[in-house]
């Protein structure tokens, strides 16, 4: 394992496959600034900032280092917060917090300021400038108990005004850091000789891995993997990493098809639906966190097989195909429809993994919504999750897709309601009662500590009645997004138009 850690090179291999970046700071390198305050990836307490090589640039983006192993930093730049400032100087993020009194107790201010630093780092490659949805976004997964976050966003929004009132402007880390990336590429061009983690970078490669240890665990993001090893103490032998084998990194739109790979991040897959497809840029801004989004993938949010996961909903709408392959190189396909079994069953066999999906370009071109009810805007799991699609001919809907999440064992659809639906003109509302009326017969929604059975299932039958008014051209309130106004925060209203 090779890596960058602020300015010093990293040769480390000596450690476990699953020993985190966290404790790798703290216990080997006594960079005690990044903090454990949760160990589940939840609190931002732990947030580093990692650069990597991407088209020959280098770029930053934060990650939780309480649940990544350290090993999977291997040719990255690894930035705690002792390495912002320089002698005399803060960086902007650290400035502007002081200045807009943006800590209290501290303990959760490192990760906040090094959430601000990405931000500020990748200013010159977005395409907006820094605004209160940009600083919300970049520190949604960071708590704070006692500041609150009124003067946290005043300091990110003010990162910029901090740095034009220096005298002698500060050098930002991108540029600071240009001989980085030659050293960069020179240990992305290492192999990784330490046989407890390894990082295939193509299917051959991971074929060989997967025959010469055949017991291993495969990671991706890790972001639900490794909380057996934080919360349960589950100690892993030999890990195979997947997020880099590019041909589970395909984010294509072919003849028929959108697809996805299964090593796609959920960040990779906002960047790319942003313009193309909005309302899955938007659901998925409301996944997790930002730090979570950077590593996390589809393939591993479908197989974890979770009842409360948010993207196999919108799978189920657009009827999308499972490709899966197995270690011999063969592959089979299998419909979203029939990959759930049961309570955290799936249709993997024992030497299969998910290698992408493919969703009709016919489909996602018809109306689709995406309805996420958390009790938090970011970084929350769904009580309810909808996601819905309607195709329209001749002013009638042909193809009704009902899909929940959050609600069963399993994501499940609404196979009544959508059939109460099809063939009725779009503005027929007593068809629209009749699926609500059948969506109340057919469904038995859990209880749990998040939402009531009674709540689920009132809330499934207004997200449908949502639907069905967006879709006959009624404009309501949606939020979707950290983009709230002045007048929301003091008033709790919004005006008459909403995105």
């Amino acid at each position: 394992m090779q890596f960058i850690l602020n300015d010093e090179l990293i040769d480390d291999n000596t450690l476990p496959s699953d020993f985190t970046a966290l404790r790798y700071l703290r216990e080997k390198r006594g960079l005690t600034g990044t903090k454990e305050g949760c160990a589940s990836g939840d609190c931002g307490a732990c947030t580093l900032l990692v650069g990597a090589l991407e088209n020959g640039e280098l770029t930053y983006s934060t990650l939780n280092s309480c649940i990544t192993p350290v090993q999977s930093l291997s040719g990255k730049h690894v930035v705690s917060v002792e390495y912002l400032s320089k002698v005399d100087e803060l960086h902007p993020a650290q400035q502007a917090m002081v200045e807009s009194h943006g800590s209290q107790c501290g303990f959760c201010t490192p990760g906040f300021v090094l959430s601000l630093a990405g931000l500020y780092e990748n200013k010159q490659n977005a395409d907006q400038p820094i605004d209160r949805e940009a600083v919300c976004d970049a520190i949604s997964g960071n708590l704070c108990r006692c500041t609150g976050y009124r003067p946290i966003i005043d300091a990110g929004l003010s990162m910029i005004k901090v740095q034009e009132a220096k005298e002698t402007p500060f050098i930002e880390l991108m540029s600071k850091n240009e001989g980085i990336k030659s050293l960069l590429e020179n240990l992305q061009a290492e192999t990784n000789a330490k046989s407890n983690y390894l990082q295939p970078t193509n299917l051959e490669q991971l074929a060989q891995a997967l025959t010469s240890y055949p017991d291993a665990s495969l990671i991706a993001g890790g972001t639900d993997l490794m909380l057996e090893n934080t919360q349960r103490y589950r100690d892993f032998d030999t890990l195979i990493d997947v997020s880099s084998v590019v041909e589970l990194k395909a984010l294509d739109i072919g003849a028929i098809t959108l697809t996805i790979g299964a090593s796609v991040t959920y960040s990779e897959l906002e960047d790319f639906s942003k313009i193309l497809y909005p309302q899955i840029h938007g659901l998925l801004s409301r996944i997790a966190s930002r730090q979570i989004r950077n590593r996390g993938t589809i393939g591993g949010n479908v197989a974890n097989a979770s009842p409360i996961a948010d993207l196999p909903p919108l799978l189920l709408a657009f009827d999308a195909d499972i490709q899966l392959l197995k270690t011999d190189g063969s592959t089979r396909t299998v419909n979203i429809n029939d990959f759930y079994q049961g309570y955290k069953q799936t249709q993997l066999a024992k030497d299969e993994m998910i290698a992408s999906f493919d969703l009709p370009l016919d489909k996602l071109a018809q109306f689709h919504r995406f309805y996420k009810v958390s009790k938090r805007m970011e970084d929350d799991i769904s009580s309810v999750m909808l996601a819905v699609r309607f195709d329209v001919d001749n002013g009638k809907l042909s193809d009704v897709r009902l899909a929940f999440g959050g609600m069963a064992a399993t994501p499940i659809r609404g196979f009544k309601a959508e059939a109460a639906l099809t063939d009725k003109a779009i503005n027929d509302e007593q068809a629209l009662n009749q699926a609500i009326d059948a969506l109340r017969a057919e469904l038995t929604p859990m209880s749990d500590m998040r939402a009531s059975a009674k709540y689920r299932l009132d809330m499934a039958c207004n997200l449908i009645r949502k639907a069905w008014l967006e879709l006959n051209g009624t404009d309501v309130v949606t939020f979707s997004g950290h983009a709230v106004s002045d007048s929301i925060l003091s008033t709790g209203l919004e005006g008459s138009t909403h995105a």
